[in-house]
């Protein structure tokens, strides 16, 4: 099962680094041809677009599953294990909560956007943004491991903080904290 997963997201990052590329030669090409000849291929503006918005969705599914995400840690981590399990708790069941929203909103929509075409390229929009419902499974799914192992007691207590700090943060406070006034 671990390693389907982590195949999973490695071809999550095989997309962004797809997603990357595609964006870069599609909008440096049409840079090239807009002044170099005076055209352009219209469609490479409109995939560039939805190929950033893909690019977005896939990267917050990879930083949540890397702890990248932006968090601050200043009060829960001076907590006792206890406040720490209430607070990831609480945490946790908020971010479910949002991608049960996201992943409904998206099916509220999927009607909608089924019949709605892009203006250049005619391609249905649930393809872009029915992104959403990759990303409500995918995050939700995630949410609800950290709560089945939170409750189950099976989340070691370095995981109780879900925030991972930077080299850079983790240096000054380090150095500010060994230091005394």
């Amino acid at each position: 099962m671990s390693s389907s997963i982590n195949g999973f997201f490695r071809l999550l990052e095989v997309l962004i680094v797809a997603s990357m590329v595609a964006m870069v030669i599609m909008v440096f090409g049409n840079v090239v041809l807009r002044y170099g000849f005076n055209s352009g291929i219209d469609v490479s503006d409109e995939m560039a677009r939805y190929s950033f918005i893909w690019l977005t969705y896939i990267g917050a599914m990879v930083a949540m599953r890397e702890k990248g995400h932006l968090g601050v840690d200043t009060l829960v981590k001076r907590l006792g294990v206890g406040g720490k399990k209430l607070c990831l708790f609480v945490s946790e069941l908020l971010m479910l909560g949002c991608n049960v929203l996201f992943f409904v909103g998206t099916w509220k929509m999927h009607a909608l956007q089924l019949s709605n075409v892009s203006p250049v390229v005619g391609l249905s929009m649930i393809w872009v943004y029915g992104v959403g419902y990759v990303v409500g499974v995918v995050m939700g799914l995630m949410n609800l491991d950290v709560l089945y192992r939170l409750l189950t007691g099976r989340l070691r207590d370095d995981e109780l903080v879900q925030v991972i700090e930077t080299e850079g943060l983790a240096d000054v406070e380090k150095e500010f904290g060994q230091a005394k006034p």
